[in-house]
């Protein structure tokens, strides 16, 4: 038992240079005393079913991006339930905390307040404990899965298009995933493709502009090939190139949903508006000719007959992961995939369902129905790493960090070597 003595929260800035909420929570057990602090990313390709991100909405400030009200939810609210209470643990808390905002997407607290105080309890409960912050997770969560030091496999977005980008592509992320079987190694490789791609491109007379998760944005000309399939070009020789043909494979995160036409059904995809069974056509043929393991949201998170038309052709060949699809809400997985029976991968995204617990809980239940899980960050990030010991405390396959390179990014795989180191 430890006695919540103190939350604060304020606004900091996230790497797109908006706000975001960042929180510190200080327990006091008999005198110790020990705390804990998180701060919350943000998302721009969104799904519509995703827990509420609350933003102030004054045009006088941020643009109408300003997270005041979030904030002072936590300094109020909150904090009024929390200060001076005992807990057991850090489940304990988040039981409370989601017990205060009886809306469906928590939209009366905001998923940003919830989730900021959320993972600086389970920080300040893993330091109170003694243990590292995944040691305190798999043994909250994760208990019964294997004691192992699995890592998850990199997902690192490499090309960047969509809503991460402004060079035309429509699909968003284009990834290379290592396969090294160590995980410094697999993060070596990530860094040696990453700067062979960026001498391959500026060779070819191509930006090597950033996006927003840290991978280059090309502006890429549609020849005898799509502009997507150019970007597959460049990473499956960049991969050669730097020497890891073997050892690494491509992936994408479509992110469909943003090219989707609910009117007329049609997917806008490199600028020709084609039908779900067009694109379902597209993507068997790219995962013949290109080594690809995986494809996220290569449907609109609605359009159930497309993902079901994908399954049926790609789920026994490829992970077919589901994010805007899911937005990592175990009622809505339970709903539109148990059901329906699409997809066999769901995207694990913290601030999506607003909560450590809720979060874990989406984990436990998509591995129980034998889907993949992949952790994942934000394309607005900060320097927080909290995902890293998340991915690898509940052993998930994989995890989303971006590129390798701008600091909250990097942020990412250096826990993941240091969480190595440790256990080394």
């Amino acid at each position: 038992m430890a006695i919540v003595s103190s939350v604060k929260a304020r606004w900091i800035l996230d790497s797109r240079g908006l706000p975001t909420v960042t929180c510190e929570v200080e327990l006091d057990q008999q005198g110790r005393k020990v705390s804990g602090s998180a701060s919350v990313p943000s998302g721009a390709s969104t799904g519509s079913h995703e827990a509420l991100e609350l933003r102030d909405g004054d045009q006088s400030k941020f643009h109408g991006k300003g997270v005041e009200k979030a904030v002072e939810n936590v300094n109020t609210h909150i904090t009024d339930n929390l200060v001076g209470r005992d807990f057991g643990s850090a489940v304990d808390v988040d039981t409370l905390v989601l017990s205060l905002d009886t809306s469906e997407n928590k939209s009366m607290l905001g998923a940003n307040a919830v989730l900021a105080v959320s993972m600086a309890v389970h920080r300040a409960y893993a330091t109170l404990s003694g243990l590292e912050l995944w040691q305190y997770l798999r043994r909250l969560y994760f208990s019964d899965r294997p004691n192992t030091a699995h890592f998850p496999k990199l997902m690192c977005n490499v090309l960047n298009g969509g809503s991460h980008a402004d060079n035309g592509l429509s699909i968003q992320e284009f990834m290379v995933v290592p396969n090294t079987g160590d995980i410094q190694q697999d993060v070596q490789s990530a860094s040696e493709i990453y700067h062979t791609l960026k001498n391959s491109l500026a060779g070819d007379g191509c930006s090597t502009a950033l996006g927003d998760e840290g991978g280059f944005a090309p502006t890429l000309e549609a020849g005898e090939k799509s502009p997507s399939e150019e970007a597959l070009l460049y990473l499956q020789k960049a991969i050669e190139k730097a020497g890891y043909a073997d050892r690494c494979a491509l992936a994408m995160d479509v992110a469909a949903t943003e090219f989707y036409d609910v009117e007329t059904e049609l997917y806008n995809l490199d600028g020709a508006k084609i039908t779900r069974a067009a694109l379902a056509e597209t993507y068997t043929k790219l995962v013949d000719n290109y080594n690809i393991i995986a494809i996220e949201d290569g449907f609109s998170e609605d359009d159930f007959l497309g993902w079901e038309i994908m399954t049926e052709s790609l789920a026994d060949k490829i992970k077919l992961i589901g994010d805007d699809l899911f937005v990592t809400n175990p009622q809505r997985f339970k709903a539109v995939g148990l059901d329906n029976n699409i997809a066999n991968g769901v995207l694990i995204k913290l601030n999506q369902i607003g909560s450590v617990k809720e979060t874990c809980e989406m984990i436990n239940l998509a591995k129980e129905n034998n889907y993949v899980t992949a952790v994942s960050h934000r394309s607005g990030e900060t320097v927080d790493d909290f995902i890293s010991d998340l991915a690898f405390s509940s052993q998930s396959e994989y995890i989303k960090l971006g590129a390798p390179a701008r600091g909250e990014r990097v942020a990412k795989y250096n826990r993941l070597l240091e969480i190595n180191s440790l256990l080394g």
